[in-house]
């Protein structure tokens, strides 16, 4: 059976020359272990605000380490640093922009400048890269969406679809936890998948 590999890649000039620790990778190895139920193997890179080191770190996850998903975190603002989302584009096969509409609409329920955030998520060969903010609240908002107090879905969050978007990239079958994330697929998808 095929392992899901994943690279989390945090980019901020900052936490790269120690001024800060980093908190986005840590945040998102907790929330991955929490939400997802099927094996899967992480590589991490904490990487400074520099449009070529991004581009080359993505590309050497994707084309070397053969990453099913890779998730960043920071620099996707309008500052003048803030290169994520063009690094991101300039290795890229196709956008889907879906998922930067639907980041944008989970946290304009929370901050009005969130219409200043410019995350994107795209493919290149077999593989999803979706750009995240930089706050470790932020980045759980995202990926789990809205929910009222009895934890009832108000918005979806964006991870509910990254399971059977990896499956179209002929990626593994991956299994959530529904308290944390319920994955979507179509019905006839998941029959086909676990046939296979």
């Amino acid at each position: 059976m095929m392992l899901l590999k994943i690279g989390l890649v945090s980019i901020s000039d900052r936490a790269f020359s120690g001024i800060y620790e980093d908190k986005g990778i840590p945040s998102l190895i907790d929330w991955l272990q929490h939400a997802i139920k099927s094996n899967f193997t992480i590589e991490t890179r904490l990487i400074p605000d520099e449009q070529a080191i991004v581009e080359k770190t993505l590309i050497e996850l994707v084309d070397d380490h053969k990453c099913h998903l890779i998730l960043t975190t920071g620099g996707t603002g309008p500052a003048k640093r803030d290169i994520t989302p063009e690094a991101t584009l300039a290795i890229a096969d196709k956008e889907l922009p879906g998922f930067g509409e639907q980041m944008r609409r989970i946290s304009l329920h929370y901050v009005p400048t969130a219409i200043l955030s410019r995350q994107i998520a795209v493919i290149r060969r077999q593989c999803l890269i979706i750009n995240l903010p930089g706050q470790p609240k932020s980045i759980k908002e995202i990926l789990e969406g809205v929910k009222d107090e009895q934890n009832n879905q108000i918005v979806t969050g964006i991870f509910a679809s990254v399971p059977y978007c990896i499956e179209l990239l002929d990626g593994p079958y991956i299994e959530t936890h529904d308290n944390v994330v319920k994955s979507f697929r179509p019905k006839n998808a998941k029959i086909h998948s676990q046939n296979k």
